[in-house]
């Protein structure tokens, strides 16, 4: 990877140059999360800590404290997670939940990936939810 001091790209798999802000995103994947999520961010360079590999069964509060300390995005798919960050306002860098059925796991590595690439930033300290065919970004008010 080429990097200057105000920015450092790479190249996607299909040939589009991504630029990333100096301060790339990290994330951190939830055990729920299909690793081939983890093994295609990594591919194009993104920082990926996976709960399986470093910490695997623990509870979910300890997993979004794991991911606020390292300031990383959590990639999950489970659904509890929304009520950990929106019932108990949970403390989060940003949360992905990702909505793919069985049968359209083919395309969903390449449509994270899209996601990460067009929306970058704005997924930090929001609730994401990626399914087939949109991606909903919802602030998480606090009062």
């Amino acid at each position: 990877m080429l990097q200057t001091s105000s920015e450092m790209s790479g190249w996607l798999n299909s040939g589009q140059e991504r630029k990333i802000s100096e301060k790339m995103l990290r994330f951190f994947a939830d055990e729920s999360c299909d690793f081939a999520i983890v093994r295609g961010l990594r591919s194009i360079g993104f920082d990926v800590r996976a709960v399986a590999e470093d910490m695997p069964g623990i509870p979910d509060p300890e997993v979004l404290k794991a991911a606020v300390s390292e300031n990383r995005i959590l990639l999950t798919e489970d659904k509890d997670f929304g009520e950990w960050v929106f019932a108990h306002k949970s403390a989060t860098a940003g949360v992905v939940l990702i909505r793919y059925p069985s049968n359209m796991r083919s395309v969903m590595i390449e449509l994270m990936i899209e996601l990460v690439n067009r929306h970058g930033n704005e997924l930090l300290g929001k609730f994401t939810v990626l399914e087939p065919g949109r991606a909903r970004i919802r602030s998480i008010a606090r009062e």
